[in-house]
């Protein structure tokens, strides 16, 4: 499809986007919701966006001497990789444009700016990270962080926190405290928290002997890294249930991180793709949420396994807004997109991705909701779920499109020509 023909069709849909959420917005009124609210909330709910698929999760290190990227891969070779910290905040800008709602993003450890100096991971601190915090301030955008634990020689074994050498250990330590400074630097600077989510892939590929002792190392690893509290620093601990070379025994399970997280009072994180194959996280935010004030969300797409797939606007994601809006949650959800896919234009992986997240939030507080549980609570299961299926063809891509005008940012298709335009000028010139 021609570029002009995203421009044409766009421009359709804005001709005629005024008429279309008039009558949307009557017809969501019949069904007692309210369009106008729910397009202000729907854009108030911030997404951070992960700077590692603008670069395939490299990173910026020089001279770390990281062996390979423990587990993590971006499969693909498309062209217009960013290759440094320049090129990833240009590739973010762009995306940010093409983005309605508040944005944040989200940086890995590794992507600190040490000026061609090695810098090991014990010894990182806020001024490598001064240009990052100057962009996010010009660019009014706030910053979350993460330790990388994992693309380093004292991770080649697939064990850090949890490692048996006292010395391994207590380097990985230091490296979570240094972040956690540096969040909270990032905070101070910002004026608003600093989400710190500490994924830590340790794990064994095959039959462990022992899984007792690696995760009770693991718990006097984390404590002594969160021994300080630290203004604006917001800790999370992620689980997993396996990766490549964890296939076995993830020491970080679901379970193990969401007793340690109620236990010590900081924030579970919840991956989409950390789970078995046929499992998604809907149905555990109620349940977790009965006894955690808050949850991380990363909002991403497992095909057969945890693939990091670009976020689309499928069941699965809905699903999880949907219980957030139902249960009046979704201001004790954090949320942030964690992919890469090096297969495809990395620009454009972000706008699908962040869209569709946003695309869920909207259609989520678009559901009848009173209508809805008063329907389950009198018995009428059949005309709750004939409800739920009639809503499904409700006009929402005519609320999505006011919702995107209101933050003059292109509707329907009109973005993909600006993508295709930035590739032809930026992308392709790398």
């Amino acid at each position: 499809m021609k570029a002009n023909l995203y421009a044409n069709a766009a421009q359709t849909v804005e001709a005629n986007s005024a008429d279309a959420y008039r009558r949307a917005r009557e017809i969501y009124a019949a069904l007692g919701v309210d369009a106008d609210a729910a397009i202000k909330t729907a854009l108030a709910v911030p997404i951070s966006l992960h700077c590692w698929q603008a670069d395939d999760v490299a990173g910026l290190e020089s001279g770390s001497g990281a062996v390979d990227s423990g587990g993590i891969k971006a499969t693909g070779n498309y062209p217009g990789r960013a290759r440094n910290g320049d090129e990833i905040r240009q590739d973010l800008a762009k995306v940010m444009e093409l983005l309605p709602g508040v944005q944040r993003v989200n940086l890995h450890a590794f992507y600190a700016e040490t000026d061609g100096k090695k810098v090991d991971r014990d010894a990182i601190e806020p001024k490598h990270f001064a240009r990052w915090i100057a962009w996010a301030k010009e660019n009014r955008i706030g910053l979350d962080f993460n330790p990388t634990w994992f693309a380093h020689p004292k991770a080649a074994d697939g064990l850090t926190l949890s490692h048996p050498d006292k010395a391994i250990r207590e380097f990985w330590v230091a490296h979570g405290i240094a972040c956690r400074k540096i969040a909270a630097h990032m905070a101070k600077e910002q004026r608003t928290p600093c989400v710190i989510n500490h994924w830590i892939p340790d794990g064994v590929k095959d039959s462990p002997a022992d899984r007792w002792s690696p995760r009770a190392r693991l718990v006097k690893s984390l404590d002594a890294m969160l021994a300080e509290k630290l203004p604006g620093c917001v800790d999370c601990v992620e689980g997993k249930l396996f990766g490549i070379g964890s296939e076995d025994y993830v020491v970080g399970s679901h379970e193990f991180y969401s007793h340690y997280a109620l236990t010590r009072g900081i924030v579970l994180c919840l991956d989409m793709g950390h789970f078995h194959p046929t499992e998604t996280i809907a149905d555990k935010i109620s349940a977790l949420l009965q006894f955690h004030k808050k949850l991380l969300l990363h909002v991403s797409r497992p095909v057969r396994w945890d693939s990091d797939h670009v976020v689309i606007f499928n069941d699965d994601v809905r699903a999880v807004f949907q219980e957030l809006v139902r249960g009046g949650a979704l201001d004790r959800a954090i949320v942030a997109t964690d992919y890469f896919d090096a297969s495809l234009n990395r620009v454009a992986a972000y706008v699908i991705g962040a869209r569709a997240t946003r695309k869920a939030i909207l259609a989520a507080l678009l559901e009848p909701v009173a209508a809805l549980r008063e329907l389950e609570s009198t018995g009428r299961a059949a005309q709750k779920l004939a409800l739920l299926e009639e809503t499904k063809l409700s006009p929402f891509d005519a609320v999505w499109n006011q919702l995107c005008r209101q933050a003059d940012t292109p509707v329907f298709t009109g973005w993909i020509a600006e993508v295709e335009k930035y590739e032809a000028r930026v992308l392709r010139r790398r």
